[in-house]
């Protein structure tokens, strides 16, 4: 038995999905938001994930992006959009397999095993992440530090703890170096995840955004302890 996490609006089709895994004696759960989807995975850690993209709250994309920031769960996107592009933005996030709506059981269930079989599940990590006076929660994508944390009050510590606001850029940014601690990171390969091949070029953009994130998260911005840059190289995080 698995545990699944179906993710879809349609009722009927959850139903339907519902009665057929269930009956193969899977473990089913089901969330009819992106929003109910990332909390769901945080606490039942799924084995599979079946995705539709066309959620009420979220995209899909976004949502296997908020996954992967933390879990490499096999996710197999379930979509009516059968556009080359649709398909493209969702395996370069982490999908695993794309399947368009509307499709038949076994061939769903033909997918389930071969994801299956190239993973033995979800190798989740923690979804809450500590380093220095942070607490950074990378399913509901809140950062939390001291009182006077940032530009203005680096340092200046406080028994009180406060939110801090990132852009969703910045969460990409964050969330490819929090997968990898310890790692060094090329320009390259950090442009190339976040903003996608055409960027490869553009360093000024992953500068703007690390000095951005250093300012919000590190108590001397000016000598970064956890996004260091390795001169030549590119950056590196350190927990």
């Amino acid at each position: 038995m698995s545990r699944v996490l179906i993710v879809d609006d349609d009722p009927q089709l959850l139903r339907a999905l519902r009665i057929n895994l269930v009956a193969r004696h899977h473990d089913v759960q089901v969330a009819t938001t992106g929003a109910d989807a990332l909390q769901l995975a945080a606490i039942h850690l799924p084995d599979l994930v079946l995705l539709d993209l066309g959620l009420p709250d979220l995209d899909g994309v976004d949502v296997i992006h908020g996954l992967r920031g933390w879990t490499d769960v096999p996710i197999i996107v379930l979509s009516g959009r059968s556009g080359g592009p649709d398909k493209v933005a969702a395996l370069d996030a982490g999908a695993d397999d794309y399947v368009t709506k509307p499709f038949g059981v076994e061939e769903l269930l033909a997918r389930m095993r071969a994801v299956a079989r190239r993973g033995s599940g979800a190798e989740g990590g923690d979804p809450v992440v500590r380093f220095g006076d942070l607490s950074i929660d990378l399913v509901n994508r809140t950062v939390t530090g001291p009182t006077g944390a940032g530009p203005s009050g680096a340092g200046a510590v406080s028994a009180d703890s406060e939110p801090i606001h990132l852009t969703p850029t910045e969460w990409h940014v964050l969330e490819v170096f929090l997968r990898q601690p310890g790692a060094l990171l090329s320009q390259r390969y950090l442009l190339g995840k976040v903003w996608g091949a055409a960027y490869l070029n553009q360093p000024a953009n992953l500068r703007l955004y690390v000095s951005q994130l250093r300012r919000k998260l590190e108590p001397d911005p000016d000598r970064p302890r956890h996004l260091v840059t390795e001169p030549g190289m590119g950056y590196r995080f350190r927990p």
